[in-house]
């Protein structure tokens, strides 16, 4: 039987990640910073890509990278979800990455492997596994691309950009450097993970793969992102129970803690049982990635389920931090964007329902 429990090799990962964010990510500097027209702090993203090594996590050795697996890559993702941390981690690393490693592109995987580029995968960060291939691009005889993609995760500060596009052979999955490509960053409902358009017109790009191996490189790479992002989903989570218990601890009505009331004891125990679920299925999705096992079910069934936790739970902690949690000052309403946008990323709790009940054969 499949052991989901972490490794000692996955807690120190943790243990690192988590103690560059605290130092480098604290609520203060990330209000601070999104406030600004900044967004993204790039600095992070170098130290977690360079001396953490994040960005060539799950990238094979021989191309730069540390051959780890999904496992380590969804520790990486649950610890950023519990910071909020502007990083273009799941644009660069999860998505853009290992559609580039499916796809055999080594020279690209080894420039966004050792965090020398940042790319992003030009799909509308909305679209869920199973979702067909795109046609917004096509790619004329000479090779070069025109059309646009709407609300691409990460665009904005990507150097390179891969593009699925309807080629006069059939559909094909391209790279593009941002440089010719039109980026138009968009007003955001998640502060810290931004979203643009992106135009291009005539812009010359590389085919890396073609017919089938182009479909199947973004497929995986879509199953990929939603699998992962069900770990970013539960740290979110976890942060909000988290927070909310250290608050109730601390604050006293009637001589005693809040958090003693009987009624409140109960929601948070609701929340504390919706986390263990959610861990559950995150962790089973992250280790069926690794091992390559029922992964179409595990990433539907914990993208049906962690979505609506994560927020939850971050409704709940505005809810029982009371006044304070209302404020702009506070960061649990950043938690509650971004819980409430990966609900929306990469298909809805309702189409991964959909698309499990097809996957088990369930009827209509």
């Amino acid at each position: 039987m499949t052991d989901l429990l972490y490794s000692d090799v996955e807690e120190d990962l943790r243990a690192s990640v988590r103690d560059l964010l605290k130092a480098k990510a604290t609520p203060e500097a990330l209000l601070a910073r999104v406030e600004t027209a900044e967004g993204y702090d790039l600095k992070l993203w170098r130290t977690l890509a360079d001396e953490v090594g994040v960005a060539g996590l799950a990238v094979p050795e021989e191309l730069d990278g540390h051959g780890a697996s999904a496992r380590e890559v969804a520790v990486v993702a649950e610890e950023l979800g519990r910071s909020v941390a502007p990083v273009p981690f799941l644009g660069s690393v999860v998505l853009a990455t290992t559609a580039l490693v499916r796809a055999g592109a080594d020279d690209f995987v080894r420039r966004l492997a050792t965090g020398s580029a940042i790319g992003a995968l030009a799909v509308p960060l909305s679209t869920a596994p199973g979702a067909g291939f795109p046609s917004s691009v096509t790619a004329s005889p000479d090779g070069t691309l025109s059309g646009r993609v709407g609300t691409v995760a990460d665009a904005s500060v990507a150097d390179l950009l891969v593009v699925p596009a309807a080629g006069p052979d059939g559909p094909g999955l391209y790279v593009v450097s941002a440089a010719d490509a039109t980026v138009s960053e968009l007003v955001s409902f998640d502060l810290t993970r931004r979203v643009a358009d992106v135009e291009l017109s005539n812009a010359p790009a590389t085919l890396v793969a073609s017919g089938p191996d182009a479909a199947s490189a973004l497929e995986e790479a879509l199953l990929f992102g939603a699998g992962i992002l069900a770990s970013e989903q539960t740290g979110v989570a976890e942060w909000a129970l988290t927070e909310t218990v250290s608050y109730l601890k601390g604050r006293y009505q009637f001589g005693r803690p809040v958090g003693g009331f009987q009624s409140l004891k109960h929601r948070l125990a609701n929340l504390y049982t919706d986390l263990v679920l959610a861990r559950a299925a995150a962790r089973y999705a992250a280790d069926s990635l690794a091992t390559g096992t029922d992964v179409p079910i595990a990433v539907a069934v914990a993208q049906a389920r962690n979505g609506p936790i994560a927020v939850k739970a971050a409704e709940e902690a505005i809810q029982l931090h009371g006044g304070i949690g209302m404020t702009w000052e506070h960061p649990a309403h950043l938690y509650l964007k971004r819980a409430k946008a990966d609900e929306l990323a990469l298909g809805t709790p309702g189409k991964h329902r959909a698309r499990l009940a097809e996957l088990v054969d369930l009827p209509a």
